[in-house]
Parts: structure tokens; sequence; C-alpha cells
């Protein structure tokens, strides 16, 4: 059986902020059995020193990367103290480069691959983080509602400025700022920041019309017309927890195929929201909402998977997919987002965030999914 390393070498900057409270975009953590230290420079001595929990020794590697021979003595030393012979690294976040030269600082010293470790404690979440993606979410809902409303109102009224309904200030009725999906996503972002997001969780996904067929659209220039289905998939960041949801705004009455492929792919989610509970592999919850969409004739037009973990990253574990066989934990936030895409004509995806408990789910989405 492969010896467990001695220690931990974190260079994940979501990880290293679970453990820290560090922010900073240069550093990383060695973890021992008995000490945590984190390494960072000139740029960020002050901010860790204010920050990161207590007990955390912090180094400055000013110098130590500047001097190899140096960094390689102190590193040793460190490694030598606690024993280490085997010391865990994430491959999934090193580059080669950084990769190497932590190799050649840790000569005789073993390194495994212990990808996932920090981020598998990170899927249950703690009521603090619970608090905090829940306002979050509130935020994300709050600039929803606001998005909604000025898709509605400038559908409504074919002579209003878009200007105006997306709060610039128009000094001429002359050739309008055409409405599009790019300016959109830029107002979710602006609304964002003005109802206490620190920032988005990801690119507002954003698309009218066909363009809603592409289950990752980037919004571009394409104009909204009255008619157009329009898919919005959005989050924020709160104190570094992600909130993410996706729902279809209906500028006109759906057609009757619009209409029936929505409620296929919301039976599909409602299906699966009532029978998650901890315990469940990935792979069974993904099939709760996958089955229903495939029975009805549609599972090639539904390619992606079921859902993921959310937390200080958007993308975490656990995910909703065949290949995810291990448990759904208590207290761990997921998303559910079955969507059906018919390319040339329209894409249906509905999204929920759930926290998941032992005995089934709580919604932390409030926002109504009826058409």
């Amino acid at each position: 059986m492969p010896k467990a390393p001695d220690a931990l070498l974190i260079t994940d900057k979501s990880s290293i902020r679970y453990l820290s409270n560090f922010t900073g975009s240069s550093g990383f953590i060695l973890k021992t059995k008995t000490a945590t230290y984190l390494f960072t420079d000139f740029r960020y001595l002050e901010r860790a020193t204010r920050t990161i929990k207590k007990g955390i020794k912090l180094i400055n590697s000013t110098k130590l990367w500047k001097n190899p021979k140096e960094l390689k003595k102190n590193w040793q030393k460190i490694l030598k103290k606690h024993k280490v012979k085997v010391l865990g690294i994430e491959e999934d976040d090193l580059t080669i480069t950084r990769f190497k030269k932590f190799k050649k600082i840790s000569r005789k010293i073993k390194l495994k691959n212990c990808s996932g470790t920090i981020e598998s404690l990170r899927e249950i979440k703690t009521p603090l983080e619970i608090k905090l993606t829940k306002r979050s979410q509130k935020i994300n809902e709050r600039v929803f509602l606001a998005i909604k409303k000025i898709i509605q109102d400038y559908c409504a009224n074919k002579n209003l400025h878009p200007d105006s309904v997306l709060g610039r200030n128009s000094k001429t009725k002359k050739s309008p700022v055409n409405f599009t999906e790019i300016s959109l996503a830029r107002k979710i972002i602006e609304l964002g920041y003005a109802f206490g997001a620190d920032e988005v969780s990801f690119a507002p996904i954003i698309a009218f019309g066909k363009n809603s067929s592409m289950p990752h659209h980037e919004p571009g220039l394409t104009k909204l017309k009255r008619g157009d289905l329009v898919i919005v998939d959005m989050g924020m960041k709160y104190k570094g927890y992600c909130s993410d949801m996706t729902r279809i705004i209906f500028t006109t009455k759906p057609t009757p195929k619009q209409k029936e492929i929505y409620n296929l792919v919301l039976k599909a989610q409602e299906a699966a929201i009532k029978k998650i509970k901890a315990g469940l592999s990935g792979r069974k919850a993904d099939a709760f909402s996958r089955s229903i969409i495939t029975s009805s004739g549609y599972g090639e037009q539904y390619g992606h998977a079921g859902g993921h973990g959310t937390g200080l990253d958007i993308h975490e574990q656990p995910s909703l997919s065949d290949n995810y066989k291990k448990p759904l934990k208590a207290n761990s936030i997921i998303t559910v987002e079955p969507g059906i895409y018919l390319p040339g004509e329209f894409g249906i995806r509905i999204e929920d965030m759930l926290l998941v408990t032992r005995n089934g789910n709580r919604n932390l989405t409030k926002i109504s999914k009826k058409i």
C-alpha cells in the first residue's frame, strides 16, 4: 500500500484561502502534521500578518525565490525538521514549470499527487459558509429581478431607448445604442457590485433567441428582439463564496414547442430535487433528471453534467455526472441544472442551488420557475 504523505504542499488559491484566510495572488502553504507554513512575498506580507489564522507561520519568500540556493536550504531545513519523506502535491493545479521548481528544491523527497485532498474537506460547508452562500444567492436574485424587469420593460415598449432601461444617460435620440447580450451581461456585473457582491462568480452567460441552443454561449452583439427566449445564467461572490442560477425569460408567450421543452426540463429538475439527499452518489443524483429527458427522446440534446458543487470556486466537488460515483455529503452545496438544446432553434436550462442534508435538501434558490 502506497505510503501516505508526511506533509502537503498546497498551491490552489481557493484551498490556501480555506486553510489560512490568505487571499493574495502569490503564495503557497506547507502543511505538516504539526505545523502550517504560509510562504508569500513582500507585496502581501502586511496583509497576511493582519488576516491569516492564528498559529500559521508566515515566511517571507521574496529573496528566497531570487536565490535558489537559499530557497533550497530553507525549504529543506523545514522538511527535515518535520521528517518529511513523502510530500503531497496538487498536480491538478501545478504548471509543469512550477512543478519542476518544487522538484528541484525537494531532492530525495518523494512527490505524490494529492489533488482534491483539501477540496474534499471544503465540500462540507460550515454554518458560516452556508450563511455566506445564502447571502451571495440573495444578491444574485436581486440582480436577476432587476435584469428581468429591464428585459420586460424594453420588450413592452418598442420605442423605449435601450439606454434608459440599462440605466445610461442618452443625450441623443439618433441611432440608439442596441440592446445586446453583452450590454446586459455588463449590466449584471454593474448591479452585482451595486448590490453588495465582491464580484461575479463567472462571466454571465446571456443568450438571445437561437443563441440559447449553445449551453455556454459567449455574450456578443446579438440584439434583443421581442419574441426572443432569453437564457440568463449568472452568479455572484460574497466574501469569497459563489452563487449560481439559470433562468429562462420569455419576452412573449412561448411557442407550443418551447413550452413543451421547458416543462420537460422543469419536470426533470424537480424530480431530482425531490429525491436528492446525502449518501446518494453523484451519478444517481444526475440520473434522476437525465432519465426523464432521455426517455422523452432528448438524451442526445443534454450533453453536460447535471450539476456541481459550489463554494470558494464556482465548480467544486462533488459532481452530478455519470462518472462521479462518490456519495453526496450532508452540508454540501450543489447545483441541479438539466437542459435541452436544439441547434438552430433554442435551448432551455433551469438551475437551482441546493443545500444537501441527511434526509433530503433545502433549495437556496427562491426565484420562481413558472413560465
